[in-house]
């Protein structure tokens, strides 16, 4: 049975919040803190999980564990920016890029946001070929980035089925469970997909052992 190249795409993590200030402005220097005022950086993959905590966590461990890239590209995971395009998560940040990231806003209309993300998203896509997924990890209820990756990828991005009627907390806890479990969800297009529904029973405790 042949199984088609999978890519997945992680919806970015706020730079705006209380988490985002401790990066920027840190009481005490904790190692993240410290690698980026000391100009060492970080991994955009380190900094988000720190931001977003559970729900990028799980996005990136999903995506670490599912992903199948096709030789043409380095990375099976791209993290979507403000202004960046696409960014594989092994990608070193600075403080200054933290800056430079929060000055942008997500939204489709913004070329500022717009035309990197096209451009990224066209190569990626060139080299994914016509037989490959990618899989869109974040907000499909919403047009900011999703209109943008399908006008690149059209039938080819999918996104989990569960994801619709869950929040933030309830995704990533559902994507972790999975890398345990290492089961793999159902993915359908977006294109045409219903991108709202009712919220799903709430996930049982997830077992640690």
């Amino acid at each position: 049975m042949h199984v088609p190249p999978r890519i997945f795409l992680l919806s970015p993590a706020r730079l705006d919040g209380e988490r985002a200030r401790l990066l920027f402005h840190p009481a005490t220097m904790f190692p993240l803190a410290r690698a980026l005022h000391s100009g060492e950086g970080a991994t955009i993959g380190e900094v988000f999980s720190f931001l977003s905590g559970l729900y990028f966590r799980g996005k990136l461990a999903y995506a670490e564990t599912f992903a199948r890239p096709p030789k043409k590209l380095k990375s099976g995971i791209f993290v979507i920016t403000t202004n960046r395009g696409l960014l594989p998560p092994s990608t070193r940040v600075s403080l200054d890029d933290l800056a430079s990231l929060a000055e942008t806003d997500i939204d489709h209309s913004s070329e500022q946001f717009r035309i990197p993300l096209q451009r990224d998203a066209l190569s990626v896509a060139l080299s994914l070929g016509r037989g490959g997924e990618a899989v869109l990890l974040g907000s499909i209820a919403s047009a900011k980035y999703a209109d943008v990756l399908l006008s690149v990828f059209d039938q080819q991005l999918l996104f989990p089925e569960a994801f619709v009627g869950r929040g933030d907390m309830s995704r990533g806890g559902l994507l972790l469970r999975c890398v345990d479990a290492n089961l793999e969800l159902a993915c359908a297009p977006l294109r045409g997909a219903v991108r709202r529904g009712a919220r799903p029973r709430k996930l049982p405790p997830r077992s640690l052992s």
